[in-house]
């Protein structure tokens, strides 16, 4: 009667720790968003004081008339529409606006007579344009005039800049792909909810790096920090007591799914559902036919920095050789006297803390929302098996292989198929090594 009391007392321990869990995240989290609002209300209202002139409701149609890229003024423009005939000119920058009252389309037609000496419209049977203004508040009509300025790339630049892509794209991958490929190795686990770890670090670069306008470095380190914990917070209240009860594998990785799902909608409700602009500046940069910014370089330079930093954890360190051991044999590795959980909950804070670095990259790359992890979820895993399962090294393989893909396919594939490029050439390796590039062949049975 005694033991089953106290049975009784330690799963209603381990079920208030999951709830006390739950709670703390949600309340660090709106926490962090609570001032949020009034953030963005101070940033508001210095907006509103630059603006207070204008009337937001105004339904306007602008255009620029440019020739060799200079303004031309004195162009004649007539424009009609639903209770509009009129007759605009452009000004000394070769701008023009003209502010309507109804929600529809108008037709802006150019005077040909109107343009300077020796100018002509890039196209002479395209003199008429349409503005619609009868779902947003703003539309621009342009003309271009004179010879086509666009240059036409060739296919070795393409490849060129296609090449870069796909190593900025798959030193990204391969930082978040090595917290899955740890975890996979020491736990068994597939882990469906890392995508979310992903979109936590990306937010909570966006909320502390403009929201708080805390500088972009000290930002990012608080990131990776709060992303540490919460990958530690993670196995603590959910991975570790379901270790302990012996939940099979199949079965934690349906709890992923759904943890995944919980996590994805509370992110969902504290920061909403916009796309979130992690940074404002963009300096461009410019390398031959290859267009970047500063943003993208130093991504790039602190993955490779990062995944070099990982490699010679995991070889030269104690921990990182302890880590290795578990993941090749758990049990073997507790008889040598390791401490086999010690190591499972280090690997979770070392993968916490390395997709958090991944989504902040991420963030300021491509934008943040409450889906991003979700979106280059297949992606990551499709980087893991491809490189082979519970290796950082073919982790690392694998994700920059996939981003070579994905990037490389759009030359010859619509752009939306370029993911799923990605995933029919795993599957062609797969089919011919199944245990991955770097894969070691077991015996199943």
């Amino acid at each position: 009667m005694t033991e089953r009391f106290s049975l009784y007392q330690l799963k209603m321990l381990r079920l208030k720790r999951i709830g006390l869990f739950f709670a703390a995240l949600i309340v660090f989290l709106t926490a962090l968003a609570g001032s949020a609002p009034a953030q963005a209300q101070t940033l508001n209202s210095g907006v509103s004081i630059h603006t207070e002139d204008k009337t937001v409701s105004e339904l306007t149609i602008i255009g620029t008339v440019k020739n060799d890229g200079k303004g031309v003024p004195g162009v004649k423009l007539h424009v009609t529409g639903p209770g509009v005939d009129e007759i605009v000119t452009t000004d000394e920058n070769g701008k023009w606006q003209l502010v309507v009252t109804t929600k529809a389309k108008y037709e802006i037609e150019i005077d040909i007579k109107s343009l300077p000496t020796g100018v002509t419209l890039r196209d002479p049977d395209t003199t008429v344009r349409i503005a619609d203004v009868s779902v947003t508040d703003k539309a621009a009509v342009l003309f271009p005039l004179g010879k086509s300025t666009r240059v036409v790339q060739s296919f070795w630049d393409q490849l060129t800049i296609r090449l870069f892509a796909g190593l900025n794209l798959g030193l990204l991958l391969a930082v978040s792909a090595i917290g899955i490929s740890l975890i996979f190795g020491t736990t068994g686990l597939n882990n469906f909810a890392h995508g979310e770890m992903v979109t936590f670090g990306a937010l909570t670069g966006w909320l502390l790096a403009i929201v708080f306008q805390l500088p972009l470095v000290l930002a990012g380190v608080i990131t990776v920090i709060a992303s540490g914990a919460f990958g530690y917070l993670q196995d603590t209240a959910v991975w570790r007591p379901l270790r302990k009860r012996r939940v099979g594998l199949n079965q934690m990785m349906i709890v992923s799914i759904g943890f995944a799902i919980f996590l994805r909608y509370i992110l969902l409700m504290i920061f909403g559902g916009e796309t979130k602009v992690l940074s404002g500046e963009y300096e461009a940069v410019k390398f031959g036919p290859i267009n970047t910014t500063v943003t993208s370089i130093w991504s790039m330079l602190l993955a490779t920095i990062t995944l070099a930093a990982v490699a010679l954890f995991l070889t030269r360190t104690r921990i990182g050789k302890a880590t290795r051991a578990v993941s090749d044999n758990s049990a073997l590795a507790a008889a040598s006297g390791i401490d086999v959980e010690l190591i499972i909950r280090i690997v979770w804070v070392v993968a916490g803390a390395l997709t958090g670095l991944s989504g902040l990259f991420y963030g300021l790359q491509f934008q943040a929302t409450f889906q991003t992890g979700s979106q280059i979820l297949l992606l990551l895993f499709a980087a893991v098996t491809l490189g082979g399962l519970g290796t950082a090294l073919g982790a690392t393989v694998g994700a920059l292989i996939i981003g070579f893909v994905v990037e490389l396919s759009s030359l010859v594939l619509p752009v939306d198929l370029k993911y799923a490029a990605a995933l029919v050439i795993l599957i062609l390796v797969l089919l011919v090594r199944p245990q991955g590039v770097l894969g070691k062949k077991q015996r199943i049975g």
